[in-house]
């Protein structure tokens, strides 16, 4: 069903996308395509972020077309060369596309648990892993390559805690998504592992992993993490319009409390490409730049 959902979806989004260049340049955009990084399996993605398409659509009064993609880079090509419109990036592969694009990626709101987004470590709780120190000559997982929270910020803390991953660990591991990453801790793949600490909550408060048996044991200082971005292509109208959309969304509104849920969010507010200087300097300082 799963597989038949997704074809569906991109047949959808191909329909749609030969209906637009049929239509031609001179009327008004009649689809708007969001994607995200898969920072989670593809029907979790579905699930949490079709609300809030669902709530654009209404905002616009045009038709939203929700598509995963299969990787973070994915997500990066997708909107540099503008096969979507909108993309829910993390703060890496915002940083990334920008680079890319010469600079042509325009953040337009974050929620406000990113300006203050923080990592965990995790390991099981009779592993005698206590302390960063403590992984040296151990198995450890990071989520993707790509991922700000689940390797970036964690490889960049590593770092300044005099902890060289390939040559202080026994072995690298990239789970790909951060629930694939709790399961290869919960499992005994790896001993340790890094993730983005929203989905560590998420997971505690639906009783899908047992803190008696894998628990955190280190939390980074904070940084700037996720954002909604354009392409400084899209018309300054409809840029505008999707950024009133985000920020209207209030906690005090029941339907609108829902989606922000699903999306881990207090609610959105502004943001600039200031804000991911730090990020990019972290990503070159870690050699992944």
């Amino acid at each position: 069903m799963t597989h038949a959902f997704f074809s569906k979806i991109l047949s959808t989004a191909c329909a749609g996308l030969l209906a637009l260049s049929a239509i031609g340049t001179a009327q008004a955009q009649t689809t708007l395509r969001v994607t995200t990084i898969p920072e989670e399996a593809a029907t979790e993605q579905v699930r949490k972020f079709t609300p809030l398409a669902n709530y654009l659509e209404k905002q616009l009064g045009m038709k939203v077309q929700f598509t995963p993609v299969t990787d973070y880079p994915a997500a990066v090509e997708s909107l540099v060369n503008k096969k979507v419109d909108v993309v829910w990036f993390g703060g890496f592969t915002f940083v990334q596309a920008s680079i890319r694009s010469g600079g042509k990626i325009v953040p337009i709101a974050q929620r406000e648990e990113d300006t203050r987004f923080q990592s965990v470590f995790i390991a099981k709780t009779d592993s005698g892993i206590k302390t960063l120190a403590d992984m040296k000559g151990k198995q450890v997982s990071f989520g993707s390559q790509s991922s700000t929270s689940g390797h970036l910020m964690p490889r960049s803390f590593l770092l300044q805690a005099k902890i060289e991953p390939e040559k202080d660990f026994k072995r690298i591991a990239y789970s790909g998504a951060h629930d694939a990453t709790i399961a290869s801790v919960v499992s005994g793949k790896v001993d340790a592992a890094a993730l983005d600490i929203t989905v560590w909550k998420k997971f505690v408060a639906e009783n899908k992993v047992n803190t008696q048996d894998v628990n955190v044991f280190y939390t980074t200082p904070p940084y700037f993490n996720y954002n909604w971005s354009v392409h400084a292509d899209m018309p300054a109208d409809l840029r505008e319009k999707i950024k009133a959309a985000l920020l209207a969304l209030n906690p005090a509104n029941p339907e609108h409390a829902e989606i922000l849920k699903l999306n881990r969010s207090t609610r959105y507010i502004s943001t600039t490409p200031e804000n991911y200087k730090g990020l990019e300097s972290a990503a070159r300082s870690a050699g992944l730049l």
